[in-house]
Order: structure tokens, then sequence, then C-alpha cells
């Protein structure tokens, strides 16, 4: 199959000409890999492949009766499990992690038919809106190399942006989805708390701030995927009723439903919010208008820089845990030294929350949902910029060894300036994505769409919110959108050419 071809076709379009008997898997598969040779010294957005296995893995496809028989995917380097494969979380502690069985969210991407060529680069521990882990490097923009490509699904959507694949496993704890899918003009859904697969072994991800999903270049190859990966387990802790009926099918109605749509272009912790930005939000508006939508200027009563606290609170039990538990493994006590100094200021914080402090942070989050659920009662979808900006440069967001050195002095303060210190420590990123944690504090679902380009020729997405479990109306309206002017997504002559 020629790159051409290969590269202008989503991941449905790729399984058709499989079933149409016009293209085989180990020719996918060759073009995948073909394509990470061309672009990936450029990127580097994967960091494992793993060719001999996946040729191999073919014989148990069943074209015909899975609905990606075939059609190559890469997945994330945190959560994304494959049995026999590293998974190393952006971090030397897990360089000789090895995963003893598929995952559950890849175990039902298998069973789709999916075949998984190799694994993404992400920040350590998924922890930040760029991917510049020290063990692997930094992920280049396809669309400018001087740029990042966000994070923590950074190599995800640079794999899909460069054409490697049309589509990657992603995962969602604070904006990990939206946020690249922004900077590389991408589809980027955040499902529904409790929509997809966790586990095997835990229950809830981030205390069901993170969710798995994908990244992709069109709408119905993410309502597909929703369609595939869907689920309700009995052992997780959060749980939503299966959608009923299709989620594919939802996209492909003739009809359009006319959404009431509330918007704000300001930033919910009071950071600077970039004109382009605003200005996406406003076109976005106007084409709305156009097409019947009810839409108001209004912003949510939620406290966006109490909601970050609470967030941080979580980062800072989290890793605290984790570190707990990997001492234990370990049998040594873990330093500084082990990881990077993100990781270990929110471990260092974390050992001084106390567990009443985080069951009271937790349960703001629910406050937070509640106030969303009253705000919906008068609005179906809610419009924000999904970032403040396009993508800073690489390196912009990675710490100095000055700021390093003043940071680990973190050890001398009390827990009240300590966590003062974590929220300082993050507010240059911040600064350029405050939109998107909130979805995944309160559960709710969450879309960013490519509608705009700055003048510096970078991708910026707007973000829709809906109710719990309704991705149907954001796969509607993305799907509106996609079909008309405004949408500016991935085409074959936008693939990023080495």
């Amino acid at each position: 199959m020629d790159k051409h071809s290969y590269i202008s076709e989503d991941g449905i379009g790729l399984a058709e000409l499989i079933k149409k008997k016009k293209v085989s898997p180990k020719e996918l598969v060759e073009a995948a890999y073909n394509r990470i040779e061309e672009v990936n010294p450029q990127l580097n957005a994967v960091v494992r492949t793993r060719k001999e296995k996946v040729l191999e893995e073919m014989d148990d496809l069943h074209i015909g009766e899975q609905p990606f028989a075939g059609v190559p995917i890469v997945l994330k380097d945190i959560s994304q499990a494959v049995e026999g494969e590293p998974l190393t979380s952006g971090s030397k502690l897990f360089l000789d992690n090895i995963a003893r069985r598929d995952s559950n969210f890849v175990a039902r991407l298998r069973k789709a038919g999916f075949l998984f060529i190799g694994h993404t680069n992400t920040p350590e521990f998924g922890l930040k809106n760029i991917t510049e882990p020290e063990i692997h490097g930094p992920t280049r923009n396809p669309w400018n190399t001087n740029y990042s490509s966000g994070g923590s699904s950074g190599g995800a959507a640079a794999s899909v942006a460069a054409g490697i694949v049309p589509i990657a496993g992603a995962s969602d704890g604070g904006g990990s989805i939206r946020i690249p899918a922004s900077f590389t003009s991408l589809v980027g859904l955040k499902p529904t708390r409790g929509r997809t697969p966790v586990g095997p072994g835990v229950g809830r991800q981030w205390q069901g701030a993170s969710i798995d999903f994908v990244l992709s270049r069109s709408v119905r190859d993410s309502a597909a995927l929703l369609d595939v990966l869907q689920t309700v387990q009995p052992e997780a802790a959060f749980q939503t009723p299966l959608f009923p009926g299709s989620f594919l099918n939802e996209i492909t109605k003739r009809t359009n439903p006319k959404f009431r749509i509330a918007f704000t272009t300001e930033s919910p912790v009071g950071t600077p919010v970039s004109e382009e930005a605003k200005h996406a939000v406003y076109k976005t508006v106007q084409w709305l208008e156009e097409q019947g939508h009810i839409v108001e200027e209004k912003k949510n009563n939620v406290d966006g820089i109490r909601l970050m606290e609470n967030y941080y609170i979580m980062n800072n039990g989290e890793m605290a845990g984790m570190v707990d538990s990997m001492e234990k493994a370990l049998g040594r006590a873990i330093t500084a030294s082990d990881m990077e100094i993100v990781s270990w200021i929110l471990t260092v914080a974390g050992k001084s929350v106390t567990a009443a402090e985080f069951t009271q942070s937790i349960a703001e989050w629910d406050v937070a949902a509640a106030q969303m659920a009253q705000f919906h009662e008068s609005y179906d979808l809610y419009l924000t910029p999904a970032t403040a900006y396009s993508a800073p440069q690489v390196g912009e967001l990675t710490h100095s060894e000055k700021e390093i050195a003043e940071l680990l002095k973190i050890a001398t303060l009390n827990k009240f300036e300590q966590q003062k210190l974590v929220y300082e420590m993050f507010e240059p990123s911040l600064t350029y994505t405050p939109f998107t944690q909130l979805a995944n504090l309160t559960g709710q679902p969450a879309i960013s769409v490519p509608i705009h380009l700055t003048v510096n020729g970078l991708p910026l997405g707007v973000q829709f919110m809906a109710p719990k479990g309704r991705e149907d109306w954001l796969l509607r309206i993305a799907s509106e959108m996609e079909q008309s002017d405004i949408w500016v997504g991935m085409k074959g002559n936008q693939i990023f050419h080495s």
C-alpha cells in the first residue's frame, strides 16, 4: 500500500479496505512501520515497536467479524499494558517492568481486531501536559517540530497527526487527550467516568479522574471506538449505563438536534487566555448560531482555583501512595534521584496530606459535579477553549536546574507551604491548559475539536462538555462541524512530511 493511500484513510476506512480484500493486514502493518522509520526520528512519538509479534498475531484475526480486524494501532506507555511487553510509564523506575497480562482496555482493542505495533511516549507517570520524559526525550509536534505535541498523550497525538496510525490509545486524567488533540488538530474525546475498561488490579484511576480512550483523525473513528470500548465492569469503582444503540449510528442520522449551549473564554483560574483561543471560540459561536443552536455567554459557578487545589491534592496522594508501594516492593527508600522533579515534589507533598484532608478534597469534586449537573439543566453543552494557547515550544515548560534546586527545598516547608509550592510549580503549564481539568473531576464527557489555526500555523481546538452519559451529543455536534468549512482537522495534504 502506498504512503499517500495509507495516511489518507481513517481507521474505519482501512478496516473496510481489508474486508473488501483490497489490502491485507500485513500491508497495513508494513505501511505503519515504514511511516515510523520515516518520521519517528524527527518526532520521537513511538518509543518501542513489536513487529515480529504483530506478524504472528495476524493469524488470530477474524476478518468480517471484528470491526477493526488488521488495523494497526499504537498504545500509550502507561496503563495500556500488553502481555510480555515493557510498560515504563515514562520513568526509569519502571524500565524493567514487564506486563504480566493485557490490560482490560487493551484486551477489548485486541478483541476488536486491532494490531498493536508499539507504545508511544508519555511524560513520567502522565503528570504533565507536555511529553518530555528524561528516559525517552521529547516528542515533537508534526505541525512544527520546534513545538510540543502536548501531554500526557503526546506520543499518541504525534503518531496520529503524522500518519503513523489513524487511531492511537490515549488516556486523560486532567486533559491528556484533549490537550494534545488541541495542539495537533485531532479529535480528542474524554468519555464519561466509568465508560471504558479499567484494571486489572485496580477499579479506578486517579480516584476516577483518569480514563483510557483514544485520539483519532475522524469523529466516526472516535464514535466507533466508543462502541467497541464501552462497558460495565462489575469490579470497577465507577459504572456508566451502556448507551442504548450505537454511537457510530448516532452521527449518521440526517437530522441534527438543536442544542442550548453556554460558552466562556475566561480562564477558570484567572490566568490569561490568548486572543487566538478567544477567536476560536467566537468563530465557533457564530457558526453554531448560523446552524440554529441557541448560544449564550455564561460561566459556570465552580471555583476553578479551589478545584485545581483539590486536583493537586489527589496527585500528591496518588504519588505518595505509589512510591510507598514501590519502596516495599524494592526493599529500599526511593529518593529524588530516582524520579523527575515533578514526581518527587508531588511525592513529598503527598506525605504531608492527611487522610481527612484527602477525603475532604475528593468530596469537593462531588460538589463541583453537582454544580455542573445543575448548570446542565439549563444548557446541553458547555463551550470553552480546549487550551488557552497553541502548543509551547519544546523545553519551554521543562524545569531548569535553578528551578529544580529551588523546588528541592520542599522538605523544609510546612504542609501548607508545600501545597502552595505545588500550585506554583504547575502554574506555567496550567496557564496553557486551564480548561480541561473540570471534566475529569466531575466525571463528565468532553471533546476537543479542531477548528482553528493560529497566524503561526499551529492548531487550536475548542472544547465541548456535556452531562454525564451524553457522549452522543458531543459526537453529534463534532460530526456536524466536521462536515462544515469550520473544520481544520487532519487531511491527507496536511500530514507531516519529514
